[in-house]
């Protein structure tokens, strides 16, 4: 058995919970791209696939995680080729797909579907989709990310495990192939498996609630974002979009605009009701 997450911190919850149902234990594959933002023209050819990595380099440049694309930590195409190597080598070997409903998640689950058709019948989702568990205190709870579930939890989750249908390996490929056609840089989940698609200007309207006339430590606006706002994303993307607020001149900046300890932000004119 395969298992397949979008999201590092998936990883180790789900195999704790090996330690409590060894039927579950198997391989960890983590997709690590964010497929939520970003561009997707000609995604799965060599061309669309540089063509993201240069996106990323822009976004990274000169901040936190500069350079980070070069150290091939997310090469999320060498993943899914040794998938299908292995699948090959053992016609009894399955994948188990494990989504929560975040825009993250099933945003990689389409741009990974695009590429298991000749598996049909061996590909399993589990997709939390609206579904209760319990957390630590005993209380019911939605979890919008996997990693959000008690190890225990897994032990229920996996009951919901189906097999990806004939239907869905037609239809998904051609809504992704949708998205990647329009090729809007954000996608927000609508629900279901329902993706819309925003530009750049989403994050920069939302992070703006934000700030005000007062200086705002770039770390502290961010970590305020990510823990106020119900449509997160990651950090790197959005240092990069406060950046260029500031280039535009809609936001002022003190200190050396580099990473998010190093400069502060306020707005640039202060906005009357």
């Amino acid at each position: 058995m395969i298992h397949l997450v979008f999201q590092n911190a998936d990883v180790a919850v789900l195999r704790s919970s090996f330690e409590l149902d060894q039927q579950l234990a198997g391989d960890i594959i983590e997709i690590k791209d964010d497929y939520a933002v970003g561009p997707l023209g000609d995604i799965y050819t060599e061309e669309g696939i540089e063509a993201r990595k240069q996106w990323w380099r822009e976004v990274m440049a000169g901040g936190d995680y500069d350079g980070q694309v070069e150290t091939g930590y997310v090469n999320d195409q060498a993943a899914v080729a040794g998938l299908l190597n292995r699948m090959q080598e053992d016609p009894e070997e399955v994948v188990w797909i494990w989504a929560a409903q975040n825009k993250h998640d099933v945003s990689g689950y389409y741009w990974l579907m695009s590429q298991l058709a000749d598996l049909q019948g061996r590909v399993f989702l589990l997709y939390l989709n609206n579904l209760p568990f319990i957390n630590e205190k005993g209380g019911l709870f939605y979890p919008e990310n996997l990693y959000e579930i008690a190890p225990r939890e897994f032990l229920k989750a996996r009951k919901l495990s189906r097999k990806i249908t004939a239907s869905e390996f037609e239809t998904d490929p051609d809504e992704w192939k949708k998205l990647c056609d329009e090729n809007k840089p954000v996608r927000l989940l609508e629900g279901g498996k329902k993706l819309v698609q925003h530009a750049d200007a989403f994050y920069d309207e939302a992070l703006l609630k934000f700030i005000t006339g007062d200086w705002i430590r770039s770390s502290k606006l961010i970590h305020t974002y990510l823990n106020k706002s119900a449509n997160r994303t990651g950090d790197a993307y959005l240092l990069w979009r406060l950046k260029k607020m500031i280039e535009d001149g809609r936001l002022l900046a003190q200190g050396e605009v580099k990473n998010m300890k190093d400069f502060e932000v306020k707005l640039a004119v202060m906005q009357t009701a």
